[in-house]
């Protein structure tokens, strides 16, 4: 409801100066991805800081290539959006972004430059290497994808492997997430140990690996574990996992820390691990597209989403780690109950040894081995059809048994109920 109300008051700030758009800016974010109460905070900070008011259009996202559909046609003249690694890399290479200028922005009030964090900075050059992303997009959160296991029946040694997933030992107990690029990268980089090790392919190469081979044997060992997979989830596997229905869930860094702290209040103990042969980091970022027309307010607002307290805000709301680099991001975070790693890499030479949770920031030992997915481009089609074969053909028994429950439950509801109406809702991405 609170959503709904600043939307409809957002719309109706919209209406009431439909002449003056250089008074409204509109932003298109995930779902449930930012503390809500920053945004009247920001409308009212830029009044302070320009003297110029503002009104804030917030919308939502569940899925990125319905964002990117109403960019790239341009009927939607977004100011700012968030999207994913993969699609900031498409609309970049496809001159769907415009250009960032923070220089208007005076020093005093300027968070960007000051608070980048060095790997951040370094994966973003990597994702074109004719154009630097940092020109077109800044960072917003991250993370990895990996193993979430009930240690009361996965070992460490168990889970410290992709292979867990096809391990016999957990017949009908593995969740697998239903996101193509997230699941086929992992199992890539275990097939390819071999190659890794002798140095005939790297990781960065491996993440731009869309071969009929390579696909062909990610198909093969994803249907060769067909007897352990429970099911294909897009947001529930969290919350099976709390509940001791599955033991191993391939899943996002940031839905590890919510199932641990979930689990742990239930009396379950849940961990999450990055599998020794390697892994795949995600993020996403904020963009301003071409079509936009408040560019002014859209980089006052990437520049205050940047704040170190902000950007520690939406990080606890939310769940997810801030891309931020920030000392105050980083001292937020530090916990005695943890041991001390290294995440030099990510805040500068002298992190070297802080206590902070390596799911959320992992160590530098750990991002050595991992990498930076890239967007598939015309071959996308034929990952996405590998991934319908596999769905097709991977169902195991419990997963027939579960339809056939729902099925029935779904007849009798409308039997009973055949005079009122359902509804649906989606799910976020992260």
């Amino acid at each position: 409801m609170k959503k709904f109300l600043m939307i409809a008051a957002a719309v109706a700030a919209v209406c009431a100066c439909s002449n003056d758009r250089d008074q409204v800016l509109k932003v298109y974010n995930w779902s449930d991805y930012i503390d809500e109460s920053v945004i009247p905070e920001f409308e009212s900070w830029y009044k302070e800081q320009t003297g110029k008011d503002i009104r804030v259009v917030y919308q939502t996202f569940d899925v990125n290539e319905t964002m990117l559909s109403k960019i790239e046609k341009g009927h939607e003249d977004f100011d700012v959006v968030c999207p994913s690694d993969y699609i900031i890399e498409r609309m970049l290479n496809t001159g769907l972004l415009t250009p960032l200028d923070f220089s208007s922005i005076p020093d005093g009030v300027n968070y960007i430059a000051n608070n980048k964090s060095p790997y951040m900075q370094k994966i973003f050059r990597e994702i074109n290497k004719e154009i630097d992303a940092n020109d077109y997009s800044v960072p917003y959160m991250w993370g990895t994808t990996g193993i979430i296991y009930n240690p009361k029946y996965v070992t460490d040694e168990e889970a410290s492997t992709w292979d867990v997933i096809r391990n016999p030992k957990f017949k009908d107990a593995v969740l697998m997430k239903d996101a193509p690029r997230d699941v086929y990268s992992p199992v890539l980089i275990y097939l390819k140990q071999d190659e890794l090790k002798s140095g005939k392919v790297t990781m960065n190469e491996l993440m731009l690996d869309s071969s009929d081979e390579s696909i062909a044997e990610v198909e093969a060992y994803l249907k060769s574990c067909k007897e352990n997979i429970m099911g294909w989830e897009a947001d529930f596997g969290k919350d099976q996992m709390t509940k001791e229905r599955a033991v191993v869930s391939l899943n996002w860094s940031g839905d590890a820390v919510w199932a641990i702290e979930e689990a742990a209040a239930l009396g379950v103990e849940l961990k999450y691990a990055v599998p020794r042969e390697g892994s795949n980091i995600w993020f996403d970022g904020w963009v301003i597209p071409k079509y936009a027309k408040n560019v002014s307010a859209a980089t006052w607002f990437i520049n205050f989403m940047c704040r170190p307290d902000i950007a520690i805000r939406n990080m606890d709301e939310t769940g997810y780690v801030s891309a931020n680099g920030a000392r105050e991001v980083l001292d937020s975070q530090i916990d005695e109950e943890f041991d001390p790693i290294d995440v030099s890499y990510f805040f500068g030479e002298d992190a070297t040894e802080v206590r902070v949770n390596e799911t959320l920031y992992p160590s530098k030992e750990i991002i050595e081995r991992c990498a930076l997915e890239h967007d598939w481009g015309k071959d996308t089609d034929k990952l996405l059809a590998m991934w319908s074969r596999v769905k097709g053909d991977n169902a195991s028994m419990a997963t027939y048994i579960i339809i056939i429950v729902v099925l029935s439950l779904i007849a009798g509801y409308y039997v009973s109920k055949r005079n009122r109406k359902g509804h649906k809702h989606n799910t976020k991405k992260h």
